[in-house]
C-alpha cells in the first residue's frame, strides 16, 4: 500500500469525527500543558511571583515529572482511540480516559514506555542513526499491546520489529510527509495542530491496521500449513 493510500485511508475514517478528533486534543492540550501552568503559578504564590521566577523550582521539576509519567497511559490510550476510529468505529472521549480503571494496564504501558525509551538510547549512544532505525522498529509496540494484550513489554517489542522489517522507510517518509503541514501550523500560532496531529494519528493507526495487523493472518497461514 502507497503512503499516499494510507494517509487517503486516514482522511475517511475521519470524515464526520473531526468534531470528536479536536475536542480530545483540546482537552488534552487543557491536561498536559494549561493545568500544570495553572498549579505552578498557584503554588508560587501568585503570577508575578512565578513571573520573576529565574530558576524553575525542584518541586516544579518534580511535579513535570511525575505528571509525564502519569499521563503516559492517557497518551497511548489516544493512539487506541484512532485505531478505533480507522476500524470505523464510534470512539467516544470517555473511552480515552477509562484506561485508568485497569490499573494492570496502565502500569504495562508506563513500564513498555520506559523500557521503550531506554532501549532507543542505548541504540542512540552508538550514533544516531542506529537510534532513528530502533525507534523506527519499535514503533508498533504499544498498537501490539493493545490487539495482543497477552503480549509482554519485550514480546511486543520484538514482535513489532520483526513486523516492520520492510516497512521502516515508508514508515519514516509517512512520518516526514506532515513537515509541510507543521510548517503550515506555525502560522496558525499552533491552532493547526488540533487538527494536524489528530491527521497524524490516525494515519499511523492506519499503517498499522493495513501493513501490520494483516500479517498475523500470514503468521498463522504458515503455521497451519
Amino acid at each position: 500500500m502507497r503512503i499516499s493510500e494510507v494517509k487517503r485511508k486516514a482522511l475517511q475514517s475521519l470524515k464526520g469525527k473531526w468534531g470528536v478528533a479536536v475536542s480530545l486534543m483540546l482537552l488534552l492540550f487543557l491536561i498536559n500543558v494549561i493545568l500544570p501552568l495553572i498549579i505552578e503559578v498557584i503554588a508560587s504564590g501568585g503570577f508575578t511571583q512565578w513571573f520573576m521566577e529565574e530558576e524553575t523550582p525542584l518541586w516544579s521539576d518534580i511535579f513535570g515529572t511525575v505528571l509525564t509519567i502519569v499521563l503516559i497511559p492517557l497518551t497511548i490510550a489516544t493512539t487506541w482511540f484512532y485505531l478505533n476510529l480507522v476500524r470505523e468505529g464510534n470512539p467516544e472521549i470517555t473511552e480515552v480516559f477509562a484506561i485508568y480503571k485497569d490499573g494492570k494496564t496502565s502500569f504495562k504501558l508506563i513500564g513498555g514506555s520506559i523500557l521503550q525509551a531506554i532501549f532507543i538510547f542505548l541504540w542512540s549512544l552508538l550514533l544516531i542513526i542506529p537510534g532513528i532505525i530502533k525507534s523506527l522498529a519499535y514503533s508498533q509496540l504499544f498498537f501490539l499491546l493493545r490487539d495482543h494484550p497477552e503480549y509482554t513489554v519485550l514480546e511486543a517489542i520484538t514482535e513489532s520489529r520483526k513486523r516492520m522489517k520492510g516497512l521502516k522507510w515508508k514508515y519514516f517518509l509517512l512520518n516526514l510527509s506532515f513537515i509541510g503541514w507543521g510548517i503550515l501550523c506555525m502560522f496558525t500560532l499552533g491552532i493547526g495542530l488540533l487538527w494536524l496531529i489528530p491527521y497524524i494519528g490516525t494515519t499511523l493507526a492506519a499503517f498499522y491496521n493495513e501493513l501490520i495487523v494483516p500479517q498475523d493472518d500470514s503468521d498463522n497461514d504458515q503455521i497451519e500449513a
